[in-house]
């Protein structure tokens, strides 16, 4: 389904989108037409970014998820929705002091660390999404 399309059911702008097979036509990349919306704000955790998105969406929730199983039913697949954080740790800023006894490594980036609360749940639940959670270190 096309972007056009995705916003025009679901009332929302993406902040990005892309079409099916606009870089490569065969075989096509990407591989199917994206519809997004980011948080791409440096030095926030996971957790602060995931509520920014939430709050955006919650209110769509539902028609989010209707959308998903429509889109599945057509594909003959499940997976449509999905909660994607990527994080990239450029420098890392260690924490001295223990918590709990425990002390971080020196090593250790600040941003590490994070949880999903039950308005994260039930936002995954209504809208049939996945979390993909993927995390690089630069350096």
């Amino acid at each position: 389904m096309p972007a056009t399309e995705i916003t025009a059911r679901l009332g929302i702008e993406p902040d990005e989108v892309t079409v099916r097979g606009s870089r490569l036509a065969r075989p096509p990349r990407p591989v199917a037409h994206e519809w997004r919306v980011v948080c791409r704000k440096p030095g926030l955790t996971v957790d602060e970014q995931m509520a920014r998105i939430i709050d955006r969406l919650f209110g769509h929730a539902e028609r989010i998820g209707a959308l998903a199983v429509e889109l599945d039913r057509v594909d003959g697949d499940s997976g449509t929705g999905r909660l994607q954080v990527v994080r990239i740790f450029e420098h890392p800023e260690g924490a001295t002091s223990p918590v709990d006894g425990l002390e971080k490594h020196s090593e250790q980036h600040r941003l590490l660390g994070w949880h999903l609360d039950a308005r994260t749940l039930e936002f995954l639940r209504l809208t049939r999404a996945e979390l993909d959670v993927d995390e690089y270190a630069d350096g």
